[in-house]
């Protein structure tokens, strides 16, 4: 059999299986496994290759920034930072629309997961919104959009994954994540000033009562400055940093703000080991998937297709790219695509002469977009699931919010300047600068 029909039939089986409801996990095994059977790939390199995936130290990040957003949730110190987000916004329009907007640039910088965004706020949030009459599918589709922002702050799990299969830096990509995550957060503040519901007018906070409220949620804002600082002093790394918020978290937070919930560390142990084995299980899957589209060309044909369309030219790159990522992620999560299409993405990156923490952050940020929109739209239909509401009309509210994604886009594309300002002034050495030798400074590439 030919090596198209091969990735025909390998593409159709993952997407077959994923329709009948089969987890994405195995949809890709059975695909990768089926479409193996008709070339000269043995079954015994495919496990090679999914253990391959897996096998990072980076990606060792990831339970350990679960287990701080898990360790926030259930210990109930998020509502501290609710608190803060209230006295911040909540007298402005839609007051507790921009809490929501407010509350996730707090905790994206804690959890790094959008599924742990989406359910806290659906939680907590949510539950108030309902009381003060706002519509569920407008609160299930702030909630989504606000979500994204973990998938493009530090530390973002997408952005782990992204740095350690596609070998870029990760305090670069965290770094040059900041400004369009505060875009995409500041611009849904902006759509709920003007075009979101009313809400009930609370009064302006007084000086007093913001102080107050700094005070209680001091504690918990502490991990961004501990992930970040240890980061970027060079203190440790981004594996070593999930390690030293947990401890932080452990040793310090919940004592001092709820020692009830020691008792209950045990459990939240086990259930961030359960939540990472659903990320683990699929980056193993996707390495197998993707290193077959490797062996069979595919990266290749793609890649002479774009490169066909745009020749060298990066900001046409990047557009093609962001279509191709769009379609892709209305049906796969960001973690599999990323490593199923490293090859492609390394090879046109070369192609365009671009920046790859660049790449890194326009692509991150379409498959963050991705998460909200049809037909999977994996945290917009955790939302609608979490309020009650039907996804349909959720995706419906959720329209008007894609303005607010496809400006950020753009601009991350046409101004790699403003993207690559903040890693540049902090950490120049993860965007490719280099020291001056005949003096002091750095050389960047243009």
């Amino acid at each position: 059999m030919s090596a198209t029909l091969v990735l025909g039939l390998m593409t159709f089986l993952f997407l077959f299986f994923g329709y009948l409801g089969v987890p994405v996990a195995f949809s890709l095994t059975a695909g990768v496994m089926i479409g193996a059977a008709f070339t000269d790939v043995t079954f015994a390199a495919i496990v090679q290759k999914m253990f391959d995936g897996v096998d990072s130290e980076a990606l060792l990040a990831i339970p350990f920034f679960l287990l701080v957003g898990e360790l926030m949730s259930s210990a109930n110190v998020v509502q501290r930072v609710i608190n803060l987000s209230l006295t911040l916004v909540g007298h402005l329009k839609g007051g507790l629309s921009q809490v929501v907007a407010v509350f996730s640039m707090f905790f994206s910088e804690m959890s790094g997961s959008t599924t742990a965004d989406a359910a806290v706020m659906s939680r907590t949030l949510g539950v108030s919104m309902r009381k003060e009459g706002y519509d569920p599918p407008f609160i299930a589709a702030i909630i989504a959009a606000a979500s994204t922002i973990a998938a493009l702050v530090p530390p973002s799990i997408t952005a782990v994954v992204y740095g350690a299969v596609g070998n870029v830096s990760i305090a670069g990509l965290f770094m040059a994540g900041f400004l369009p995550g505060f875009m995409i957060g500041f611009g849904l503040m902006i759509y709920c000033y003007f075009f979101g519901p009313e809400g009930i007018r609370r009064p302006r906070a007084t000086f007093g009562q913001f102080t107050d409220a700094t005070k209680a949620a001091a504690l918990p804002l502490m991990i961004p400055v501990i992930l970040l600082g240890g980061i970027l002093t060079g203190w440790f790394t981004p594996t070593e940093a999930g390690v030293v918020a947990v401890c932080w978290i452990m040793l310090v937070v919940i004592p001092m703000l709820n020692p009830r919930h020691i008792r209950n560390l045990p459990r939240d142990f086990c259930y961030a080991g359960l939540i990472y084995s659903l990320p683990l299980i699929t980056i193993a899957a996707a390495t197998a998937f993707g290193w077959m589209l490797a062996y069979l060309r595919g990266a290749i044909v793609i890649s002479d297709w774009i490169t066909s369309l745009a020749g060298n030219d990066p900001h046409l790159i990047m557009l093609l790219l962001v279509l191709l990522f769009t379609i892709v992620g209305d049906f796969i999560e960001p973690v599999p695509t990323i490593i199923i299409f490293m090859p492609l993405v390394n090879a046109l990156t070369d192609a365009g002469s671009i920046n790859p923490v660049h790449m890194g952050v326009v692509l991150i940020l379409t498959l963050a977009f991705g998460l909200i929109t049809p037909p999977y739209g994996l945290v917009l239909l955790m939302a609608s699931k979490f309020v009650g509401v039907p996804f349909s009309k959720a995706l419906k509210a959720a329209l008007p919010i894609y303005l607010v994604f496809l400006t950020t886009i753009v601009f991350a594309i046409y101004v790699p300047s403003a993207i690559l300002w903040l890693p540049k002034q902090v950490m120049p050495q993860a965007v490719g600068c280099f020291k001056n030798p005949s003096g002091s400074g750095y050389i960047c590439p243009s």
